[in-house]
């Protein structure tokens, strides 16, 4: 797969592809079947596939501190597409000039001009161009008149309800990893690189792998995890969150691996999400706090043993 940053960079060979559009946040289900839908037309027209998205995503842009909580950065973003087979993404830059773009003017400069689409599928709630005036009868209407075909995906459904990066949300805030994972298809993962945090972890005898997380984070409280360390498994308990024992600061992830000794600053690790165990909470004293991590220790090591090969 191939990451073309910005229009200026696109080349003959990104031209004619079978394309679709969107933030593509978390990579669920839905976004998966839709992507195998444009590979499959892609195949039989000899054309390459493309996945165009937008950096920030748009609700960020717009509204800031208030979008939704992000499920992944565009770093984790694009290696999740590698892994779809996907030949091309093509990450925008959101920005005001492409906020202020009619649908029609996106249609002609960037679709047709600049890429020379063969073909589109969108889902069924697709709306572009400034004020979301496009849409897929809109563009299905370009597409006759331009030469480019224009399809509609069908709504992913998982029970009976529609797979989407909000109902991914919303699960993921209730602490719900099982139905996260039927949405996703996987267990939900967050990676990143170590960095250091301010070490009262080792102050109180529970080293921690940090990772920094966005803000809003999209799920929160301590969580039995596995942590991918290159390609193997290590269990661990982590808490999401901000240390309101300490006075909170900024949100972490903080993994401590049960059986791992070793030194993982500036390391990239996957930490994946197996089982919520509470939520976090301030505590009267150091000396409580470090009693209930004992507690979650055991949790977590009960968790393990009951789902053997988990880790």
């Amino acid at each position: 797969m191939e990451c073309i940053r910005g229009l200026y960079n696109v080349r003959p060979r990104h031209r004619g592809a079978v394309m679709t559009i969107g933030n593509f946040d978390g990579l669920h289900a839905g976004h998966r079947h839709l992507i195998g839908l444009i590979r499959a037309r892609a195949q039989a027209l000899h054309a390459p596939s493309l996945v165009m998205l937008f950096e920030p995503q748009p609700r960020e842009f717009f509204q800031g501190a208030q979008a939704p909580a992000r499920l992944m950065d565009l770093g984790q973003k694009l290696a999740a597409l590698r892994q779809t087979g996907v030949d091309y993404v093509l990450a925008l830059r959101f920005n005001e000039a492409l906020a202020r773009l009619s649908a029609t003017d996106f249609i002609d400069h960037i679709l047709t001009e600049t890429l020379a689409v063969r073909g589109i599928v969108v889902g069924d709630d697709f709306r572009f161009g400034a004020g979301r005036a496009g849409d897929f009868a809109l563009l299905q209407a370009a597409g006759k008149r331009q030469g480019f075909a224009v399809e509609t995906a069908s709504t992913f459904l998982l029970d009976g309800q529609r797979v989407s990066s909000t109902r991914l949300r919303a699960a993921l805030a209730a602490g719900d990893l099982e139905a996260a994972k039927r949405l996703l298809g996987r267990p939900y993962a967050h990676c990143g690189r170590v960095v250091h945090g301010d070490a009262r972890g080792r102050q109180i005898g529970f080293p921690t792998a940090n990772l920094t997380l966005p803000e809003p984070a999209p799920l929160r409280g301590v969580f039995a995890v596995s942590v991918m360390i290159d390609g193997k498994s290590h269990p661990a308990i982590a808490n999401v969150g901000r240390r309101p024992t300490f006075g909170a600061g900024r949100t972490l992830l903080e993994a401590h691996l049960l059986d791992f000794a070793g030194n993982l600053y500036g390391r990239t690790v996957a930490v994946i999400f197996l089982k919520k165990l509470r939520d976090e909470l301030a505590f009267a004293s150091v000396d409580a706090l470090v009693a209930q991590i004992h507690r979650d220790r055991d949790a977590a090591r009960a968790f393990f043993a009951d789902h053997k090969g988990t880790s």
